[in-house]
Formats: C-alpha cells, sequence, structure tokens
C-alpha cells in the first residue's frame, strides 16, 4: 500500500467517523424530543448536567457547555415553564441563584435514562465482552481529546 492509498484509506474513515457522529447526534436529539416534546437537546444537556451536579448557576452551565448566556438563559426559561426548573437561593453567593432539577424534572430524567438504557443494551446485545470494552475506551478517549 502506497502512502497515498494510506491517506485516501484514512480520508475515508475519517468521513465515516464523521457521517456515523452526525447520525448518533440525531439519535440523541430525538431521544430528547421523546422525553418531552417541548424539550431540545441542549435544554435536555442542561438538566441532565443540573441533576448530575445537584444544581449550579446559569453562568456555571455556560461555561460547562461553552454556551452564550443568552442561549442558556433562553433555554433555562423554557426548563422553567415546562416545570422542570427551579431556582433556588445560593447562600454562598448572597444574591446568587441556583438552578436545580424539580421532582418532574428528575422523574423525567430518570425516565429518559431507563429508556436509553434499555436502547443502548438492545443495540449491543450481540456485542462480545472485548469489543464493548474496546467501544467504551475508544469512546472515553475520543471525548476526554481536547
Amino acid at each position: 500500500m502506497t502512502e497515498r492509498d494510506g491517506g485516501h484509506a484514512r480520508d475515508e474513515a475519517l468521513e465515516t467517523i464523521r457521517w456515523e457522529l452526525t447520525a448518533l447526534a440525531r439519535r440523541a436529539r430525538a431521544v430528547a424530543g421523546r422525553s418531552h416534546p417541548e424539550l431540545s437537546l441542549v435544554a435536555y444537556s442542561l438538566l441532565s448536567h443540573l441533576s448530575e451536579t445537584g444544581g449550579c448557576r446559569a453562568v456555571d452551565l455556560a461555561d460547562y457547555f461553552l454556551l452564550d448566556k443568552s442561549t442558556v438563559s433562553r433555554q433555562v426559561a423554557a426548563l422553567e415553564r415546562l416545570g422542570l426548573v427551579e431556582r433556588h437561593a445560593d447562600p454562598a453567593r448572597g444574591r446568587g441563584q441556583r438552578l436545580v432539577p424539580t421532582e418532574a424534572g428528575s422523574a423525567l430524567l430518570e425516565d429518559a435514562v431507563r429508556r436509553r438504557h434499555a436502547a443502548i443494551i438492545e443495540r449491543l446485545q450481540d456485542w462480545s465482552d472485548d469489543d464493548l470494552a474496546r467501544f467504551a475506551e475508544y469512546l472515553v478517549r475520543y471525548n476526554a481529546a481536547e
């Protein structure tokens, strides 16, 4: 195989990866939509992060997700309107407010996680333990890259 052939194979592999990551993102958006018809993937991600962290300020969400503060503000307003997030006084910050999931928000996330877990199990049921371990390792490696 020549270097040129290797470059072509690499380009094809990178294009396949791009395409498959796009499909994965579309699937993630669909999951968010099935969780609640008015819930965008961004809003779902914000709600999930609030649940994982026990709540935080809107500015912390913007920093974590590398989003504009106005984007976070719109998404948080939508989550509040849907009754999935509420504001609590932040004693560590005086006037600051922490955003936390409501009981309805937590229940929605628990249901989504259960359904997502079942879908993953179904998709990967025929994979060997070695394939699963390698796939998990590659995903961690990919997501850890900056």
